[in-house]
């Protein structure tokens, strides 16, 4: 019993010894070794039967060439490498230190030996030494990714891997390397397209095609199927979802190799996530263009402890700015976006300033002191219904605190303002989308004649944010439910916050002033089917919890829209961005309507409404609020075959 106990502490009293005298084991082996493949060149170039002559040749050089390869091989660090993480860069790494040694070698020769040593010695001792000290080298990783798994009684569970490309097969490596992670790819998924014209990636075998999954899960007795970041559009997913709930295996996530940290040996793998079922093509940025307009400036952005402004400040600290001022009147967000940041270790100089937009006094002085190039302005009341119960506050933040703010940026000459604008401001129904589209008119018409390139971005709703429904259902799912939508039959679109974030700052590189700009955001999604799909990613029976349809709320409306009638949308150069042209308004009237409207900010909100509805035709505030209806949610059948 003593000496089981005893067996790690010796272990690790061992391991403990090999670590401390690596370098020196290291260079002991490695002089042999190179002993050893000096003396295979020597019996490969005489057919196994060395003349005397060199015989003595050999002897006599050999340990001025091991010390000399010795010595090159340290001086270019290649005894510094851990065998148990040795990759394809190793590799070359050899390639070169011994391309190196050998000149090295023929120098020594040349100088010291008169040109006794045959070239092909030379050629051979180059080739054999890197097949066996690369064979050496990768036998730690052999040992530990191939034979301990086959040696172990836990095989892992089988798994498939959804894909079609090299990416899929690296990461299923990785996986399959992972000695303490239960799991084992046994095959790869690919779509129809690809089956015929490659067969194995690696030796990671292509079992089948996508369309026939089922059958392949229980043909290699998989309990999980593999799915890269990305690699399906939503409708696939949401279809390979309806057939693993039908067929008892389960979906993972796997990050792709750029999501992944530099140097990480570790893949993590993730249940799927809301934000996968809506998953797009990935927006490219150009990030040569948004470093051009922010580098080496002072950039404030405004509501920068909100959900959009805090991702932005994030975007943007990345760019090498001389500051970035981070204005909000929330003191307890403003702390910690600041302290998140700072902890990036960025360099860059953090400006809090607890401001609100509406004090224009106050924020001239932040004008004044710091003189901003760049303004990102996402400072705004956005929540429909209580915007709905604070009507003159919502006008005064969001119309005259953005009138504040783009006057100040017109006076000192900032070259960009960037104001976040919403779907809502289309066609409005609610308060909120009336005073962004406001705001929108007042950018766009102050851009008409300002030195400043204002410039709007509208967008939808965006997943995670402070107002977002899916941490609400998420809660109500928690608590057994119900869960409460307003109808089923509305619909939104939805963005997550980087990427609403990350084509913001696009659109700024990409406005001459006065532009509207629509980020492209796919298909609007059913409030219902984003219910119904959190409730399955939640582990729980599709009939399980209930769904209670509350009615419409003042403001809302069953569906958004992303332009008036009137508006023209034009393509950009980025292909998730739009640019709207809309009706063009004077800077005298626009100023006389928000005039109108601060007279009447506080009456009642009938007569704000009326005011509102006299500058936005459109404005249509007459929705019901329906009765409650409960109603259960189980998930629609589908023709899986047909849709993956």
């Amino acid at each position: 019993m003593i000496n089981q106990q005893s067996t790690p502490a010796k272990r690790n009293e061992i391991r403990h010894l090999l670590v401390t005298f690596r370098l020196p084991l290291l260079l002991v082996l490695h002089t042999a070794v190179f002993a050893g493949v000096f003396w295979l060149a020597f019996l490969m170039r005489f057919t196994m039967d060395i003349p005397v002559k060199y015989q003595s040749l050999f002897w006599q050089g050999v340990p001025v060439i091991v010390a000399t390869k010795v010595i090159v091989f340290y001086l270019m660090r290649s005894f510094h490498g851990w065998w148990r993480y040795v990759h394809f860069s190793d590799v070359i790494s050899l390639a070169k230190s011994s391309a190196v040694a050998s000149l090295s070698v023929i120098a020594i020769d040349y100088f010291l030996l008169d040109g006794k040593i045959p070239r092909t010695v030379v050629l051979n001792d180059f080739a054999i030494g890197i097949i066996i000290l690369g064979g050496l080298r990768s036998s730690w990783r052999v040992w530990d990714e191939r034979i301990v798994p086959m040696r172990s009684k836990r095989q892992g569970q089988r798994s498939l891997i959804v894909g079609g490309n090299f990416e899929s097969a690296r990461l299923a490596h990785l996986i399959n390397g992972q000695r303490n992670l239960d799991t084992r790819i046994v095959g790869m998924v690919t779509p129809k397209s690809l089956f015929k014209s490659q067969k194995f990636y690696g030796d990671i075998r292509v079992v089948g095609e996508l369309q026939q999954v089922a059958e392949l899960m229980t043909s290699h007795r998989a309990k999980d199927l593999f799915v890269v970041s990305g690699a399906l559009p939503a409708k696939k997913l949401r279809s390979l979802l309806d057939l693993a709930s039908n067929n008892n295996f389960e979906i993972k996530i796997l990050p792709r190799l750029e999501e992944q940290l530099k140097g990480m040996d570790k893949v993590p793998i993730r249940e799927v996530s809301y934000n996968d079922l809506l998953r797009r093509k990935p927006a490219e940025t150009d990030l040569g263009a948004i470093e051009g307009i922010v580098s080496g400036k002072s950039v404030m952005v405004t509501g920068a402890g909100g959900s959009i402004g805090s991702e932005l400040c994030r975007q943007l600290i990345r760019f090498n700015l001389s500051e970035l001022i981070l204005l909000g009147r929330g003191e307890n967000r403003i702390y910690e976006i600041e302290r998140e940041l700072r902890g990036l270790g960025q360099g860059v100089d953090l400006v809090p300033k607890i401001v609100n937009i509406t004090d224009k006094a106050r924020m001239k002085e932040v004008f004044e002191q710091h003189r901003p190039r760049v303004i990102f302005h996402a400072a705004a009341h956005k929540h429909v219904p209580l915007v709905e119960q604070n009507v003159g506050e919502s006008i005064i933040n969001n119309v005259v605190g953005t009138k504040n703010v783009a006057d100040l940026a017109h006076h000192y000459q900032v070259e960009r303002f960037v104001m976040v604008s919403t779907d809502k401001a289309v066609n409005p129904t609610s308060v909120m989308g009336c005073t962004k589209h406001m705001a929108e008119r007042y950018c766009q018409t102050l851009g008409g004649q300002s030195k400043t390139k204002f410039i709007s971005t509208r967008f939808g709703n965006v997943l995670g944010s402070a107002g977002s429904v899916v941490p609400l259902f998420q809660k109500q799912i928690q608590a057994g439910g119900p869960i409460t939508i307003t109808d089923r039959r509305m619909t939104r679109y939805f963005m997550t916050i980087p990427e609403a974030s990350q084509l913001v700052v696009q659109a700024a590189t990409m406005g001459d002033g006065g532009e509207i700009f629509v980020l492209d955001m796919g298909e609007p999604v059913k409030i219902l089917d984003l219910a119904r799909d959190l409730v399955r990613l939640a582990g729980h029976p599709p009939d399980s919890i209930d769904i209670v349809e509350s009615g419409i709320r003042p403001g809302e409306k069953l569906f958004e829209e992303l332009y008036y009638k009137n508006e023209t949308s034009i393509p950009t150069s980025h292909e998730k961005i739009l640019s709207s042209l809309s009706r063009q308004y004077s800077l005298t009237e626009v100023d006389q309507q928000i005039a109108a409207l601060i007279e009447v900010a506080y009456s009642s909100p009938e007569e704000v409404k009326k005011s509102l509805k006299n500058f936005i035709p459109e404005f249509d505030y007459s929705s019901k609020r329906k009765p409650l209806q409960v109603f259960s949610a189980p998930l629609p059948s589908a023709n899986i075959r047909e849709a993956i």
